[in-house]
């Protein structure tokens, strides 16, 4: 892979919108936005992925749209907008739309989707998991001509971040659309994922370093944030659930980006 290493590392809260109420998940977000963390993230589900299943929850979209005003400096994005719950011009809209909200803050998490309860509560066919993905492929090309179309154009090139760590698939969709690529698990397998990018990148005639490799967060960071910085990550999410966001875990991660990052200023002043 080529060398990432003229990415500064960022770090991203992911704020769970389940069990909150709405002020206490815009207020992480602005506290987050205080501390100085680089993206804040929702996701794109219709009930809580853990505790009680039928517990408070909001929708993505509008959450961003708000969160556009709430905050002022970090970008935002879904981790990630699931496919198959929106029309992908449609989608491609919504996104412009905050995007200008945002004053270019906006980055398009997207994913084929996964949770079933979403689709059957809400009456979206669930299909297969390949069925999902191969309407993923299908949305993605649309998404990108309705943002040239759109009359006002969207402020800049809007990122696009693809969750998902399918090789055959999902990787090279993201060869070809993604300008961030989220995925989890420990160092051994990211790196494994890294690696059949960059081949995908090959085939697809893509600078493997032009994706950002991002990656769910967990724990102290001087003990682990190193080993994945190692192998090309430069992208940390942190995750809280409601109903009360905890940030003292952002703050370590926060304090261990900025002193990277000033160790990597130092030496290439040096």
């Amino acid at each position: 892979m080529t060398s990432p290493d003229h990415n500064p590392v960022r770090v991203g809260l992911q704020i769970q919108p389940q069990h909150a109420d709405w002020v206490q998940i815009r207020d992480a977000a602005v506290a987050a936005d205080d501390m100085g963390v680089d993206i804040v993230f929702t996701w794109d589900h219709f009930y809580p992925l853990f505790g009680e299943p039928e517990g408070k929850h909001f929708e993505c979209w509008t959450m961003l749209a708000a969160l556009a005003q709430a905050t002022s400096r970090c970008e935002l994005s879904a981790l990630v907008t699931c496919n198959s719950y929106r029309n992908p011009d449609l989608l491609a809209d919504m996104a412009r739309t905050v995007d200008h909200i945002s004053d270019g803050r906006l980055i398009l998490g997207i994913g084929s989707g996964w949770f079933e309860k979403d689709y059957a509560e809400y009456g979206y066919e669930f299909g297969t998991a390949g069925g999902r993905l191969n309407a993923l492929a299908e949305a993605l090309p649309r998404i990108e001509t309705r943002l040239g179309k759109l009359n006002p154009a969207p402020t800049r090139h809007i990122p696009i971040l693809i969750g998902g760590g399918g090789e055959k698939k999902t990787l090279r969709l993201v060869a070809r659309h993604a300008d961030i690529w989220h995925g989890f698990g420990d160092v051994e397998g990211v790196a494994h994922k890294h690696r059949v990018l960059d081949e995908w990148c090959a085939r697809e005639d893509r600078d493997p370093a032009a994706i950002t490799r991002s990656v769910t967060a967990k724990g102290d960071p001087t003990e682990i944030a190193q080993q994945y910085y190692d192998v090309g990550t430069r992208l940390f999410v942190v995750d809280q659930s409601g109903p009360d966001y905890d940030l003292s875990t952002l703050s370590d991660w926060l304090a261990w980006r900025d002193d990277i990052n000033g160790d990597r200023a130092n030496s290439a002043s040096g």
